[in-house]
């Protein structure tokens, strides 16, 4: 914690305000927007802790784009492209002077943008909250996330990947069994995820990799669907701290094949998913799983390189083993998303929670 006679350090507010999306399904603009809400949360918040701090939306580059040469270079370069949008947002905030909360995803749903803002903002010099672009692209690829996960010995449900619908055969679906759920590789917020995501058939796997392929632009990931337990674990700080586990409940749902925490769940308000699937923090569990949870948890934190504030999801086996299906680099730190709900249940305030966020990956030192 600051002194009382330290002046408290500039805070930028980064976050992206898409307006439409490249891709996906109309509805998923709802996710996307969002993060606006979050942003104006987590400002408030740091205000009322006493830091002078400043909203900063990322929009689009728009005309440096058009009428000259260098349009063609940087439209073709995306990381490029991404830096130059960042750079124009924080060009009256300079990175002596103002330190970034970073909620930055990405604009119009463009992919890896969440791991190209913080490699801008770490090429830019700013001290900013959250993971590394690093670790935000390894667990931002479902697929390469898998891979490295199950190198460090950590359970994850057997996957294929499939770039076209033609792909999906028996023969390549060997070693996973049915029933299966479908998801973008690279997405999240559980986009592309509904009733129809989990299936129990080639020809409907097939029919929802060629869904994944034409609507969201990218491969598609085929992963055994794991009917059990779910847990949310939030992790942070350095050494890393797990928070209070979390479980969904999903008591409401008869057919095994609708436990899932689909797009409706998240974010549509009038829906029965929505209302259906509330989370218990701290979640009733024995002593030896919790523990084998929370080993997982921290096993994934490091094998990503997280750094920050993260949350692990996994499904439990019915063998008691932990199977962990996404490790997620800066969740939603909205006053009504999981990750307050365990810092609370740890006994943070939402103020608390983000100032603690802020002094984790600033450092308390330099503030």
């Amino acid at each position: 914690m600051r002194s009382d006679d330290q002046e408290p350090p500039g805070v930028v507010v980064l976050y992206n305000h898409s307006a439409h999306l490249m891709k996906g399904e109309p509805r998923d603009l709802v996710a996307d927007q969002e993060v606006v809400q979050c942003a104006h949360a987590v400002a408030a918040a740091l205000q009322r802790k006493g830091y002078r701090t400043a909203l900063v939306p990322i929009a689009p580059a728009g005309g440096i784009w058009e009428n000259n040469v260098l349009a063609s270079c940087l439209s073709a370069n995306p990381v490029t492209r991404a830096s130059v949008e960042v750079e124009m947002a924080l060009l009256p905030y300079p990175p002596t002077e103002w330190v970034v909360f970073n909620l930055g995803e990405g604009l119009e749903g463009r992919l890896f943008e969440d791991a190209r803002i913080a490699w801008a903002l770490e090429a830019m010099g700013y001290r900013f909250t959250g993971c590394e672009g690093d670790a935000m692209s390894r667990s931002l690829n479902k697929a390469r996330a898998k891979q490295l996960l199950v190198a460090s010995g950590v359970a994850t449900p057997p996957w294929k990947v499939f770039r076209h619908p033609d792909e999906v055969t028996s023969g390549a679906l060997e070693g996973v069994k049915f029933p299966v759920i479908v998801k973008p590789v690279a997405e999240d917020a559980s986009l592309g995820i509904g009733p129809e995501a989990v299936v129990a058939n080639v020809r409907a796997t097939r029919d929802r990799v060629a869904y994944i392929v034409e609507k969201y632009r990218q491969a598609a990931l085929v992963e055994q669907f794991i009917d059990g337990r779910e847990f949310n674990v939030a992790l942070w700080g350095d050494p890393v701290e797990v928070l209070p586990l979390a479980e969904v409940d999903f008591s409401a749902f008869a057919n095994p094949c609708e436990r899932i925490v689909s797009f409706a769940a998240k974010w549509e308000q009038d829906s029965f998913e929505y209302w259906h699937t509330p989370v218990q923090c701290p979640a009733r569990v024995d002593e030896s799983l919790a523990e084998h949870i929370v080993q997982t948890a921290r096993l994934s934190w490091e094998t990503i390189g997280c750094r920050g504030y993260a949350r692990v999801d996994m499904r439990i086996g019915h063998d008691g083993v932990p199977f962990v299906v996404e490790v997620n680099c800066n969740p939603d730190l909205s006053p009504d998303a999981g990750f307050y709900r365990a810092a609370r249940a740890a006994g943070y305030s939402y103020e608390d929670m983000i100032e603690h966020i802020l002094l984790l990956s600033i450092g308390a030192n330099n503030v």
